[in-house]
């Protein structure tokens, strides 16, 4: 184990995105996935701004496995024209997200939670800002072809680190984010919590 890595967390995830995050970062962990109705919270919050919703969906997943270590909790949401996104339900609805996408701009927001014992002890989150480009018929088709079902489990129906790239136009914002997690306020939080080496 890497002298950087820590006493070790536990991730309340079983993202891959994260979970290589962690690992490249140096940060061991232990992932025990939270379970959450993350619609049913969001219902509760309808009409809050996505980065509150964001980071209570991550606060949430964070408080529910409790451990006596620091638990991360983390979540993301996508909002184009107003409209908030959650994870397609099937290869039609990602089809119809895509449409929608087509030719504007996305919001990414990603938010994380700390908590120990059931405690939230700390919350963070960022956001990007990312271009679509105008998105052919055929495109659509033969992207959902290739990265179906695995988009099925991200919100805006990419993987920034594989074919979702042929989506945008341009990417404002923090690399870490657009993966899923504000990393850098992460690790810095971490370090406050005495997890990591300061």
């Amino acid at each position: 184990m890497s002298p950087l890595a820590g006493s070790g967390i536990v991730l309340a995830s079983n993202s891959a995105s994260r979970k290589a995050m962690l690992e490249a970062a140096g940060v061991a962990f232990e992932a025990r996935p939270a379970d959450v109705d993350e619609r049913a919270l969001e219902a509760e919050m309808e009409g809050a701004e996505p980065a509150e919703v964001a980071q209570a969906l991550a606060g949430a997943k964070a408080a529910a496995v409790s451990d006596a270590r620091i638990v991360l909790g983390s979540d993301s949401l996508v909002e184009v024209d107003g409209r908030r996104f959650d994870k397609p339900a099937s290869r039609e609805q990602a089809a119809e997200h895509l449409r929608f996408f087509s030719g504007k701009v996305m919001t990414l927001h990603s938010a994380a939670a700390l908590a120990k014992d059931g405690q939230i002890v700390w919350v963070g989150s960022d956001f990007a800002r990312l271009r679509v480009r105008e998105l052919s018929e055929d495109f659509i088709a033969a992207y959902l072809e290739a990265e179906w079902p695995e988009v099925s489990y991200c919100v805006g129906v990419f993987r920034i680190e594989g074919p979702g790239v042929q989506l945008f136009e341009s990417i404002m914002g923090d690399q870490f984010t657009v993966l899923g997690m504000p990393l850098l306020q992460v690790i810095d939080a971490l370090r406050k919590e005495g997890v990591l080496t300061s």
